[in-house]
């Protein structure tokens, strides 16, 4: 029998999570999986995987009883972000129709009496690192956890646009934090902070905040009279942006993995990451790459200076990195992925 595996991502806008939702979506195809995906109408996932094969893309509201009804006639449903576990749960109870769950972030879920029936029910809670799996055992302890790591989004650098960038930035030494811009997640005011203390010190230097949010308009205020700083809004090509940093930073408050490591990492580009989630499984402080406290300028603006003045260590970790994403594969997640189906589904798909 082949399984039908309904994809249930109701998130607003393209972060690291729809990214993640389009690479095993993709790569199931690949391996023959029959799909479908019940997106929030008239954002970017949709559309963005409109070109799949065999991919019957369900267009719904953004709340539970969108996933309830789109999941119809799923064999397995495979939730991506907190309303389509609701809704997948809803389906369970009227249909009986089995579910998993991939948690990404480190926050707890509801207190409520729903949401912990929502993780006491799932099939498997696939979390994308042992911090991340760590919080669900605690906050449901009959919950089955397993952890499937996000892995690099095989980002495409187009050479002609990436020559560009190279002479606009031609003489500075490039510092990149691509994220969505929400201070209290990814902490982008201590990078505004420590490009403030290292104005002076490090001219060469040149920081470029890349993506938008809800922060940006704040973040810009702050950033106002900086001129070792830039703000490129959200970018569909953050692969050309990765081919020419010099560094790239990642001082968060919180994270489940930060997937943006591996994608820096793959193109060799050295790190610096908060000792914060599930980041410590990538970055192995002193080898690909350094971890610091989070929430604190002085800690960033340090690690940067360290590593501008020794680009020996610089080249190791960023050779390091190469070499730890190579083990991370699209491939291998959506491998993983398959087998889980085909458990709770009963058999073979």
């Amino acid at each position: 029998m082949q399984h039908l595996i309904c994809h249930v991502n109701l998130a607003r806008g393209f972060r690291g999570g729809e990214r993640q939702t389009e690479l095993l979506i993709r790569h199931l195809a690949g391996l023959g999986v029959t799909q479908m995906l019940v997106g929030r109408r008239h954002e970017p996932l949709l559309e963005r995987l409109s070109d799949v094969a065999d991919l019957s893309l369900r267009p719904e509201i953004g709340n539970a009883l969108g996933a309830l009804r789109g999941a119809r006639g799923a064999t397995v449903i495979h939730a991506h972000e907190s309303h389509g576990a609701h809704g997948a749960y809803l389906r369970h109870l009227l249909s009986g129709t089995p579910y998993l769950i991939t948690r990404r972030v480190m926050n707890v879920p509801g207190s409520d009496f729903f949401t912990h029936r929502v993780y006491r029910h799932a099939a498997v809670v696939a979390a994308i690192s042992q911090p991340v799996a760590a919080v669900i055992e605690a906050y449901e302890p009959s919950a089955r956890t397993t952890v499937i790591p996000s892995v690099p989004a095989d980002l495409a650098a187009e050479p002609a646009e990436v020559e560009k960038l190279r002479k606009r930035f031609a003489g500075r030494f490039l510092i990149g934090h691509v994220a969505a811009l929400d201070h209290r997640t990814k902490g982008q005011m201590h990078v505004i902070e420590a490009a403030r203390r290292l104005a002076d010190r490090c001219p060469e230097i040149l920081f470029l905040l890349i993506g938008g949010g809800a922060d940006e308009r704040w973040l810009r205020e702050e950033a106002r009279g900086l001129n070792n700083l830039e703000f490129t809004g959200f970018v569909d090509n953050v692969g050309d942006f990765l081919a020419v940093l010099d560094l790239l930073i990642l001082p968060s408050l919180t994270e489940g993995l930060g997937s943006i490591l591996l994608d820096a990492m793959q193109f060799g580009v050295p790190v610096i990451a908060s000792r914060v989630g599930g980041v410590p499984e990538i970055v192995i402080d002193g080898e690909t790459g350094l971890l610091i406290e989070p929430a604190s300028a002085e800690a960033l603006a340090s690690a940067i200076q360290a590593l501008l003045a020794d680009e020996r260590r610089r080249c190791a970790f960023g050779e390091a990195g190469r070499r730890f994403v190579l083990r991370h594969t699209a491939a291998g997640m959506a491998r993983r992925y398959v087998d889980v189906y085909a458990a709770i589904a009963g058999g073979p798909g």
